[in-house]
């Protein structure tokens, strides 16, 4: 072989070594580009189109799984939740939406600290106006139609478990912007009488539609359940000891926190659920302590957040007592379903 046909050879070999090398370090790169986002053992995430009109009935939510989509609003068929994530490049830290509407409560990085905004979404995800928050976000819904978003935020305090905080929570018409900034303001009627104090607090919207709404009053160190009108700006109180309402599809119930005597001020809560025609409560078979406002997937199911290894898990139990709670999908919370 002549010394020109050795290099060939040789130039070949290297060539050859290095596509093989490269090949290996990209097939690995891909490997721990998946598992930087499922870690370990999660689902995978991947940016796509989200929409909150979608052609199918669909899962949304704030993803909570470690990677460069942490936090993300994501989405999973309504009927497949374990299939791979779809995320928006959207952060929020409250999220909800119904009728093609969004409503989004998230940070704005600032020079000295950080301050935090409401802000409605378009079916695209795309930023339709914002509105500065005077606290923490901490409950977020959208009515039925879109045409309502209403949030809460902690302007004191930083949880519910002991009652020593402080909220405000406001409502705006996505079709004008008319914004009512805190629902203090409102006249609280309890026992068909005005109630007036200092200590209100007003949280955990839940609409019923672009009139009625219900919420959680608190004062003197109680709780009720009210029925809100915006057109009148009244909040008439219709049962005890009821905190972050989530009316049912059906109109007719309401899933809620139900403060347990003697449990720890940490969580302090079970969840069930008050018939509005009789005012039955009936608890659900969920014993574990749940703060969170549930969501209803359906007529007869509640789904709702719970501790879990990045940061929450989402559960389903029964609505009317009966089953167990399942598991419906990890790494996730703020969930919405559209579809």
């Amino acid at each position: 072989m002549t010394r020109r046909a050795r290099l060939t050879v040789l130039l070949v070999t290297l060539l050859l070594l290095a596509g093989v090398g490269t090949a290996s370090v990209l097939r690995a790169a891909d490997r721990a580009h998946r598992r930087d986002q499922a870690q370990p053992g999660g689902p995978v995430v991947a940016v796509g189109a989200v929409s909150l009109r979608p052609a199918a009935r669909t899962l949304v939510f704030r993803s909570t799984a470690w990677g460069p989509h942490r936090d993300e609003l994501s989405t999973v068929p309504a009927d497949r939740p374990g299939d791979d994530r779809t995320a928006a490049g959207v952060r929020c830290d409250r999220f909800y939406a119904a009728a093609g509407t969004g409503i989004c409560l998230r940070a704005k990085p600032g020079a000295v600290q950080d301050s935090y905004q409401a802000v409605v979404l378009d079916a695209g995800l795309h930023d339709l106006k914002a509105f500065p928050l005077a606290g923490i976000p901490s409950r977020s819904r959208v009515s039925p139609s879109g045409h309502l978003a209403a949030w809460t935020v902690f302007t004191s305090g930083d949880n519910y478990g002991s009652l020593n905080f402080s909220t405000r929570t406001s409502i705006v018409d996505t079709r004008d912007w008319r914004l009512e900034e805190n629902l203090e303001s409102f006249t609280v009627l309890k026992d068909g009488q005005p109630y007036h104090a200092q200590d209100i607090n007003v949280w955990g919207v839940t609409f019923a539609d672009d009139t009625a709404f219900y919420a959680t009053v608190a004062s003197g160190g109680q709780t009720w359940l009210v029925r809100g009108d915006l057109g009148a700006r009244t909040l008439t109180t219709l049962h005890g000891n009821v905190e972050c309402p989530s009316l049912s599809p059906d109109g007719t119930r309401i899933a809620y926190k139900h403060r347990v005597a003697g449990a720890t001020n940490d969580v302090p809560w079970l969840l069930y659920v008050l018939d509005l025609r009789t005012g039955t409560e009936t608890a659900t078979a969920e014993t574990r302590g749940v703060d969170d406002q549930a969501v209803w997937s359906d007529d007869h199911t509640l789904v709702y957040a719970l501790p879990g290894d990045y940061g929450a898990d989402l559960w389903t139990v029964p609505a009317d007592g009966s089953g167990a709670p399942a598991r419906l999908l990890g790494a996730a919370l703020a969930p919405a379903y559209l579809g």
